[in-house]
Formats: structure tokens, sequence, C-alpha cells
């Protein structure tokens, strides 16, 4: 359990954080969103001191993080970047191992924790333990590095904005990929997006914020129906309506993303495909049948499927 506890943060005087008060339980799915700026970042690096706070506590399981050997309460936290943080010169086993590593697993545990977690994402030992990050696709990647936040079996993870720099397919995927892990895991995420529908896919619970106050934390049916003031309802609004193009072969797609250039897709992708992995969730519903670009067209321009 993850508590703030009247937690402020103020850099050169300006409120980045101004009291919040907030509890995260274990095995919850907790979301920070908001616009840039908002704070959000701010925020998750304070749980693991990558940012000491100014005011206020903060305890992991009812202990103030700031009484807690900071090098212990890092290597007990996962973290999980924007920015794909590999190690270029090292493998992906390698890149998995460092934490392990660093906690004194044996030889044969971190193979084995290695072998485990590369099965549980799909990417089978044999091919991938020795490739290096290079060899991997953008989404490969990333999900080593989830990979490598989880392998010591943290009870709590911190993921900030990890897929937005990725194509809406890989993006959606590594959504699916990391709820399921979650659930599977029972790990305490606490994840941090500009997305606000990024933020409901995903979450237990969503806080939102804006510049350093938390404006609402409900769940995501709450959110969504049930707004607390006008910026939760206007931050909403804007969110669907930041769309770009997504190009298969000759059909254009408007959908919500979080990048303003055209990602190409295979020509034989399947548009039921294209449409299931980017819709957003009930922005755009797939009917069971296999679309095809009329449909697309008759259902953007108003008429359904």
């Amino acid at each position: 359990m993850i508590e703030f506890q009247d937690v402020s943060k103020a850099f050169a005087h300006k409120k980045i954080l101004d009291h919040a008060n907030f509890v995260i339980e274990d095995g919850e799915f907790f979301v920070l969103v908001g616009p840039s700026g908002s704070g959000k970042t701010t925020t998750l690096k304070m749980i693991n001191q990558l940012v000491a706070h100014s005011e206020g506590k903060i305890l992991i399981n009812h202990q103030d993080v700031t009484q807690t050997n900071l090098r212990k309460l890092r290597l007990s936290i996962g973290y999980v970047l924007q920015q794909i943080a590999l190690f270029p010169n090292l493998t992906v086993a390698e890149n998995i191992a460092l934490i392990p590593e660093m906690k004194g697993w044996s030889k044969d545990q971190i193979e084995n924790r290695t072998t485990e977690l590369l099965d549980l994402v799909g990417l089978a030992p044999t091919d991938y333990a020795h490739r290096l990050p290079a060899e991997l696709s953008g989404g490969e990647q990333q999900r080593v590095g989830i990979l490598r936040a989880i392998a010591s079996n943290p009870a709590i993870v911190l993921m900030d904005e990890p897929f937005s720099a990725l194509d809406p397919l890989s993006r959606r995927q590594l959504q699916i990929f990391i709820k399921d892990l979650q659930k599977k895991m029972q790990l305490t995420i606490v994840f941090v997006t500009h997305d606000l529908d990024e933020a409901l896919y995903l979450a237990d619970r969503v806080a939102v914020m804006n510049e350093g106050l938390i404006q609402q934390i409900a769940d995501p049916t709450a959110i969504y129906y049930h707004p607390a003031n006008d910026f939760v309802k206007n931050f909403f609004k804007e969110s669907q309506q930041n769309l770009s193009t997504v190009r298969v072969d000759n059909l254009l797609l408007t959908t919500p993303s979080v990048d303003d250039e055209a990602h190409e897709v295979e020509a034989d992708t399947p548009l039921s495909d294209v449409v299931t992995t980017l819709a957003k969730g009930e922005r755009l519903k797939y009917q069971g049948k296999r679309l095809a670009a009329e449909d697309i067209v008759t259902y953007m321009a108003g008429g359904g499927l």
C-alpha cells in the first residue's frame, strides 16, 4: 500500500504538487493522468524518491520512504521509462538480469527467471535471450524493459508514459499485455499518461491532475460519467478530439492517437485487426464480421456498422 499524506513539492517556490492525499491499494492499477506540466511524473518519482517531496509523508506498507535505505527502496520498486532505456551493449538476457544480479541472486535463479519471463511474453528464449536491443522492434524493446522492471518480483512497478513513443498498433498490444500481466502477478502499478483513453482502459482507479492539484480520483466509470468538475469534463472531451490519421493500404482511418504522423500498416493486415487494435475501446465498435473498406468509411460517416 502506498499512502500520500498531505504531500507537496515545490521547485523554486512553484508548487508542483499541492497537499496531495490518497492511498494506492495493494494490487491496484492506479493511473495518473493530466496535461503536460500537471505534476504527474514528479508525483510518480516521489514514490521511489528520485524526487524528494517538500512536505508531508509518503508511506509504503506503513513505512516512511525517507526512513528507508535509498538503495534498498529503489531496488524494491520496478521502474519503466518512456525512453526505452535498455543497455545497448547487453543482450536481452543480460538486461533482464541486472536487478536480480544487484540483489545477489544465483546464476541458476537468474537464468530460470529470464526464461520464465521471456516465455511469459511470447519471446522465445532460444531466439531472443542473446539478441542485442538494436535487433528488436520498438514494441519488443519495451516488453524487455518491462521484464527488467519485474525480474526481481517487486510488489510495486512505476511506469512513466512507457508506450507514448510507440505506433498505435504496438501501443494497444502493450496496453493489453501490461493489464493482463498486472492481474496475473497481482502487481501494484502506478502509471503516468497524458492520454485519458489509455487511463480509462488500464486503470482500476484514475487520478486526474492539473497544475499540481488532484482534480478527481475515481474508477473509470465514475470519471467517464460523473466528472468532478469542469476541468475533468473538458479534459475528457479534448482527449477524444486529439485525432491522428492511420493509413491502411489506400484507406485513411481517423482514430485517437498521440502521434500526428500517418502510420503505415501492412496492406494485408485484416481491417478487423486494425479496428480492434486502434479503436480505443467503445469509440469504434467491431461487431464480429470481417470489415471491408466501405464498412469503415460508412461508419466514419456516421452510418454505423
